[in-house]
């Protein structure tokens, strides 16, 4: 097998969520359990820090590695989706799955697979599992993919849990309020694991409570002890006055990731490395200082209010809820630039609507379709689009789109690239 007959075999054969939606999401986790078990249970061999939530649990998972990292210890990463190479998934002090490894374990493991019948992302998180296992890692960051307690990586028992922001996202998977979701993200908590929610929020706090009573786990919201006050920022990367407890923590605590979103993240990623240090990890301030202030050199995180390029300015961020559409509206209005141009793309299994609703009626759009199965057909985004009065015109390729948008836009102006994480897939520059 090849590098390219092994992913051939892996989009073909295995469900993939990432591409058809719904159908590809088992609600069970006697899968991963069986590909465990036959693979001798590498989930119990690493020491791990599990994160869910709704937003922000990339970014918290890539800070939380980098920090691990310049910590000294050897930390794997596992991410999803991925967005140019499958091999970013799976990240070990930053360097990403040697492709001839995964050939490797896909010939191995190929009879369990047409046994277990697994989804991609199943066979994915086993993956994961297995290579930390076999490396030896001291301490894995393990991402959720969806939900959390039906999620494929809830079945490691980690030393913390992190949950991040909970919106409204996978409604028909997840629940269609934020009480229900929030359940939903509250499955990560383990018996006596310390859990940390980033932010506190009143429609999910009684849910965490009550799941952490149930499982005798110390719970801590991150944002009763940390206060985070941005005190400069810019595009590529802002600086952070941190008060714990009200008393001044990091004076002038860099990171290098913009968005303004990022000080409802910090909190929690704070108050997790507390923890590990009390629990007896060796994470100074200055591991702390440098691991956040170089979150995308020593983890290779893209599509966070990303800057593809200048003059005209060319942003793009994976967000792709009403919360993250929110907090990128507001991004953009900060700029206050003449005018933004937007590209923008959705999949067939989102409330498109309400999402148009929240964008500027002033900015121009390019509306396309991501080259995957689940992406909603450009001529209704147009129609729902026109439906809520945004101007704009279809395209049929995203590439077509930045063309277009590039075409339009003077040195002066901003062009912005998302919907979607599968938009933001196919940017060139990225």
């Amino acid at each position: 097998m090849t590098y390219q007959d092994c992913l051939d075999y892996l989009y073909q054969q295995l469900p993939m969520y990432q591409r058809i939606g719904n159908a590809a999401f088992k609600k069970s986790l006697d899968n991963i359990v069986a590909l465990c078990e036959a693979m001798g249970q590498p989930q119990h061999q690493f020491k791990s820090i599990h994160v869910a939530g709704t937003n922000g649990k990339g970014s918290s998972s890539h800070m939380l590695a980098a920090v691990l990292q310049e910590s000294g210890y050897k930390t794997g990463l596992y991410t999803s989706p991925h967005l140019k190479s499958f091999t970013e998934r799976v990240r070990i002090n930053g360097q990403e799955l040697p492709q001839d490894y995964l050939v490797q374990f896909v010939e191995q493991y190929k009879p369990l697979f047409e046994r277990v019948k697994p989804s991609f992302f199943e066979m994915t998180v086993a993956l994961a599992f297995k290579y930390f296992a076999e490396e030896q890692v001291d301490i894995a960051v393990i991402e959720v993919g969806l939900g959390g307690r039906l999620d494929s990586t809830n079945i490691i028992t980690p030393v913390a849990s992190l949950i991040t922001n909970i919106s409204l996202d996978h409604q028909s998977m997840l629940g269609d309020t934020i009480t229900a979701i929030a359940a939903e993200k509250a499955g990560i908590i383990k018996p006596s694991v310390p859990a940390v929610i980033s932010m506190k929020q009143l429609e999910a706090q009684e849910v965490f409570e009550t799941k952490a009573e149930e499982m005798q786990a110390p719970l801590l919201f991150a944002d009763d002890q940390f206060r985070v006050d941005v005190t400069s920022s810019n595009l590529q990367r802002q600086v952070f006055q941190v008060y714990y407890k009200e008393q001044v923590f990091l004076q002038g605590l860099e990171l290098d990731l913009a968005g303004s979103y990022q000080k409802y993240n910090l909190p929690g990623v704070l108050q997790v490395l507390k923890l590990m240090h009390e629990l007896g990890y060796a994470i100074s301030d200055k591991a702390v200082r440098t691991g956040l202030a170089n979150v995308k050199a020593l983890t290779g995180l893209k599509g966070r209010w990303q800057v593809l390029q200048q003059e005209p300015l060319m942003l793009c961020d994976t967000g792709h809820n009403e919360d993250g559409v929110k907090q990128i509206v507001k991004g953009l209005e900060q700029l206050q630039t003449k005018q933004v141009h937007i590209v923008f793309g959705a999949v067939n299994d989102k409330d498109v609507s309400t999402i148009l609703a929240l964008l500027p009626k002033h900015y121009t759009y390019y509306f396309c379709e991501a080259a995957i199965p689940r992406a909603l057909p450009v001529s209704e985004l147009l129609l729902k689009a026109q439906h809520i009065g945004l101007n704009g015109t279809a395209y049929t390729t995203v590439a077509e789109a930045i063309a277009a948008a590039k075409a339009n836009a003077t040195p002066d102006e901003v062009i912005f690239v998302g919907g979607s994480t599968f938009v933001v897939a196919e940017i060139e520059e990225l």
